[in-house]
């Protein structure tokens, strides 16, 4: 996936105007390699990084050289939600780097369907290790194979990648299926009313309430069912 690129000269307070034509202030570094300051076409980069992620190589094309990268991270306007810059890491194609790789959940677990089950997603992302050029996009956990209450899908099931290492513990849970809770349950989770927080009001402050009301010329309510 190529990314081509132009080196920019706007800092500061000029990176904003760079922002209002269009394009994108950016930054490639890396071990042993000469840190560029970049701009990028808006519209160029959204593309590569909706295909690309943080976890896929793009090479950064700068003045026709080719730079294999990573997008190490993104900024967004709070305001906004616009990317605002961008950082690129260079790596070694022959070094093997680690990274978090999102987890993809496919299929419908069978639980859910069939027994009321409610699947919960545990963790989103797995830290690996491989070459750069071995990278998966992103891990794939089938919740199909989720046939019943209390089943789990574990690190240890994921499916074995060509030159991938998951560092991560093998029985780490990745999802698994819960029953629904009933009506007891959830009372017995919100646990008993304390009730020496309720508030009575005792014969002595009604009777002082109603005599306000009588002197401001409020009707009572003993008075309006005598007047009725």
């Amino acid at each position: 996936m190529d990314l081509a690129v132009q080196k920019r000269e706007d800092f500061g307070k000029k990176a904003d105007a760079l922002r209002e034509a269009g394009f994108i202030p950016a930054e490639l570094y890396g071990h042993g390699t000469e840190n560029l300051h970049l701009s990028i076409p808006v519209k160029d980069f959204s593309k590569v990084f909706k295909e690309a992620g943080e976890n896929t190589v793009v090479n950064v094309i700068v003045d026709g050289k080719k730079h294999p990268t990573l997008i190490y991270d993104v900024q967004y306007d709070p305001v906004l939600g616009n990317v605002i810059h961008a950082d690129f890491y260079e790596v070694r194609m022959d070094e093997k780097i680690k990274t978090h790789v999102p987890v993809e959940f496919i299929g419908d677990s069978p639980a859910v369907k069939e027994k009321a089950g409610i699947v919960v997603r545990a963790i989103q992302e797995i830290e690996v290790e491989a070459l750069p050029i071995d990278l998966p996009h992103v891990i794939e956990v089938d919740l199909g194979l989720l046939t019943d209450i209390g089943a789990s899908f574990h690190v240890k099931d994921l499916k074995k990648l060509s030159g991938v290492e998951f560092l991560v513990e093998p029985e780490t849970v990745i999802a698994t299926v819960t029953a629904q809770m009933t009506v007891e349950e959830e009372a017995a989770l919100a646990g008993p009313v304390d009730v020496t927080e309720v508030k009575v009001e005792t014969e002595e402050e009604k009777a002082t309430r109603e005599a306000l009301k009588t002197e401001s010329g409020e009707t009572t309510p003993t008075e309006k069912a005598t007047s009725q």
